[in-house]
């Protein structure tokens, strides 16, 4: 197990110097961040060089990302065109995103895989029937769409939430908009779930358990549940990085000032500083979430074993 946990660290370096220096081309195309900065009108070619000197994007793009990345590994991500660090603002957005995600996950681990395994042992049967048509409508609503109506009816309407929540962002104000963030995870969680359980429900060492008298309980929970959890464990786990950098939706609705809201601004004000910053942390996201679920399937399977 440890030599394959250092393989992988040793993969890693690689794939995370690709996609780096991949976000920081296409950052650095997206137009002339300096022409934002001096409001409506155009600055003037003395401003401009100054600027573009301070900032560093006189210098060749390659350049720019030799030093950008050698400041990164020193915890330097750089300073926002408003004069603010990007660690200050990861330190502000990253741990309300964190909340917002964890609330999803949970929808998503709780009422997904519930009711995927209730439809997966009743194949067939109308309850099945019923949540295949409810998770197909919610696949096929955008996002904006569900996150505009909840916020409608429950905040507006019924005055059951605020509806928009608080910059401390608690948790019991994350709820909704968590519901809303996992409402597409969570249909596809329960569908694959469903499809999992109702595969290996007709294995062999399912039939063999219920032939040796087990109560069915531990049949479903112990062999059938744990057997069937691989698929599904590699969805959350890469779908932890896409919540957290795909929030840009359900954050504008809710105002929450998070990853994606920064995100947002900076891409509004081709502020790349802040864009590369903060992309570069959910690439290390993306990484290491890839990594636990790998380790994960030598847990839910023991058959599995790393060299």
């Amino acid at each position: 197990m440890g030599r394959y946990v250092i393989r992988r660290l040793l993969q890693m370096i690689p794939v995370f110097f690709g996609t780096t220096l991949l976000i920081f081309l296409m950052v650095n195309v997206m137009g002339d961040p300096i022409a934002g900065l001096c409001g409506e009108r155009q600055c003037d070619p003395a401003t401009a060089a100054q600027l573009r000197s301070e900032f560093g994007l006189d210098k060749p793009v390659w350049q720019q990302y030799l030093t950008y990345m050698g400041n990164v590994f020193t915890g330097d991500f750089g300073t926002a065109f408003n004069g603010q660090k990007v660690t200050e603002l990861m330190a502000t957005a990253f741990p309300v995103t964190i909340r917002l995600t964890v609330v999803a996950i949970v929808f998503e681990i709780v009422i997904g895989i519930s009711l995927g395994v209730v439809t997966g042992l009743r194949r067939g049967r109308p309850v099945d029937t019923t949540v295949l048509i409810l998770t197909l409508v919610v696949i096929s609503i955008p996002t904006f769409v569900t996150g505009l109506l909840l916020q409608l009816l429950l905040g507006v309407e019924w005055g059951v939430i605020k509806p928009s929540v608080s910059p401390e962002a608690p948790f019991n104000e994350l709820l909704v908009p968590g519901l809303v963030l996992a409402s597409v995870s969570l249909a596809y969680v329960t569908r694959l779930t469903r499809t999992s359980i109702a595969e290996n429900a007709r294995a062999d060492y399912v039939r063999t358990a219920v032939a040796k008298g087990l109560p069915r309980r531990r049949v479903v929970i112990r062999h059938l549940l744990r057997n069937s959890l691989i698929p599904v464990v590699t969805f959350i786990g890469t779908d932890v990085g896409a919540l957290m950098g795909g929030a840009i939706v359900t954050e504008r609705i809710f105002n929450i000032h998070g990853v994606g809201y920064q995100l947002y601004q900076g891409i509004l004000r081709q502020n790349s500083q802040t864009v590369v910053g903060f992309v570069t942390i959910l690439v290390l996201v993306f990484l290491a979430a890839n990594l636990i679920v790998d380790l994960l399937y030598a847990v839910l399977d023991p058959r599995i074993r790393y060299a």
